[in-house]
């Protein structure tokens, strides 16, 4: 079996894997509704996308920065499934405020002072949303799940998170943004019913005093992480792992657009391609591993990546040079192009052998640690994986800054790779070190 579809219809499991779900396609609902719309309909210059594309990830990313400290301790403190309902009731309102930012762009009114904004504060919001949300979706796993059921557990997250971004993804790039603006109210009421359903999560030493400094909480909180040498080098993993990934979504919109020429249709594809891939990759190493925690195959996973990556680079350089067109294509003239194929095959590629990758990753973080520290130590983990994803986003933004092409910017997340290889096997040793010394 590559999964333990039996999860799917437990009370355990099926009320939190809907809420994460709703919580995924709610997010890239909104995300790329606002990005795809500003890109496509606001500025006309791949500089200005660029630019707004790369804001626009490290506003959602800085607040995982920020209150990771402070949603882990919450986490592990108090009552999982009560702080979910209470971060899923603010997600209404946050949605809210960026329909009304939505509907202001797409009548016309007050798009610079107003509307783009209200859309930032709200994207800003969501992420303070998802990150007291993040620690919980990983470390309710060991809580609710058998010592067994947790790699599976993380494996159908994961499958359902990117499945959740691929629909999320789709809606954004092919409804109009007023529609968009009202589903993501919807949406939100919805994930706020599926979480009322999640069961109980009390903390396993109650009364804990909170650190409310969130400079001192976040130092105290990585430091005592990585003392733990598989959780060290899982966490830069992970990181490093995303710093590529921020890298590669901020350039995905302008790329589609100004290299190969290809409308907000294809670029949603491009993402639901990706999607699709990481889904696939998440459900088949659980295969491979039949369920053991273990970094056996992330080195090689991520080199696979780093050469499709490559591949996909040498794709867009052939596209660029042998397809012009004075229009943007949509998804029926781009799949007819000759090296239509050969894009979505390398953007597949990448995605399936990222998931194979990563997915073991994150079950280190809930397994390797006593469970009353699981989400302090996920929450340890977000501290670091949103410092690279900034790091990433500002590298982007400075590549393209001295004018260093989008389509040559692939080549170097590609090498990029390597750096995540090294490491991948630096936790491998520590894994084999770790079962050593255990017997």
């Amino acid at each position: 079996m590559l999964t333990s579809p039996h999860l799917l219809k437990q009370r355990r499991f099926l009320p939190l894997f809907a809420t994460q779900l709703l919580n995924a396609f709610n997010d890239n609902l909104y995300k790329n509704a606002m990005v795809l719309f500003v890109v496509y309909s606001v500025y006309s210059s791949e500089a200005a996308e660029t630019i707004f594309s790369g804001v626009a990830s490290a506003v959602f990313i800085l607040p995982f920065f920020l209150f990771s400290a402070l949603a882990g301790q919450l986490a592990d403190m108090r009552d999982k499934a009560k702080i979910i309902r209470t971060v899923k009731a603010a997600e209404i309102v946050i949605m809210a405020v960026g329909a009304v930012g939505l509907t202001l762009a797409w009548m016309g009114m007050l798009t610079q002072l107003v509307a783009i904004p209200l859309m930032m504060l709200a994207l800003f919001a969501m992420g303070v949303h998802s990150t007291f949300f993040g620690p919980i979706k990983y470390s309710i796993l060991p809580q609710h799940l058998e010592r067994s059921e947790v790699l599976a557990g993380t494996g159908l997250v994961e499958a359902g998170t990117y499945l959740a971004i691929m629909g999320g993804t789709i809606l954004a790039g092919f409804v109009d943004v007023e529609i968009a603006a009202l589903l993501v109210i919807v949406i939100a009421v919805i994930g706020y019913f599926t979480s009322c359903q999640v069961p109980d999560a009390p903390p396993y030493h109650p009364g804990q005093e909170i650190d409310r400094n969130i400079l001192r909480a976040s130092i105290a909180l990585v430091r005592n992480t990585c003392h733990h040498r598989e959780v060290f080098y899982a966490i830069m993993a992970i990181s490093f792992f995303w710093t590529i990934g921020a890298v590669l979504f901020i350039q995905f919109p302008p790329l589609a657009k100004n290299v190969l020429m290809a409308s907000k249709e294809v670029a949603s594809l491009f993402l639901v391609i990706f999607s699709i891939g990481v889904a696939i990759g998440s459900v088949a190493i659980n295969a491979l591993l039949k369920g053991n925690v273990s970094a056996r195959y992330s080195p090689v996973s991520v080199i696979l990546m780093g050469i499709s990556v490559a591949a996909f680079y040498l794709v867009c350089r052939m596209w660029s040079q042998e397809i012009t067109t004075p229009e943007l294509m949509d998804i029926a003239t781009f799949i007819a192009q000759p090296l239509a194929p050969l894009v979505l095959a390398a953007l597949l590629a990448i995605a399936v052998f990222g998931g194979m990758f990563v997915v073991p990753l994150y079950a280190f973080l809930t397994t390797r640690v006593e469970p009353s520290q699981a989400s302090r130590t996920v929450a340890a983990n977000n501290i670091v994986n949103s410092g690279a994803m900034v790091g990433g986003s500002v590298f982007a933004l400075l590549l393209s800054a001295v004018g260093v092409p989008l389509v040559e910017q692939l080549l170097l997340s590609a090498a990029m790779c390597l750096i995540s290889a090294w490491l991948g096997y630096r936790l491998y040793q520590a894994e084999k070190l770790a079962i050593t010394q255990a017997q």
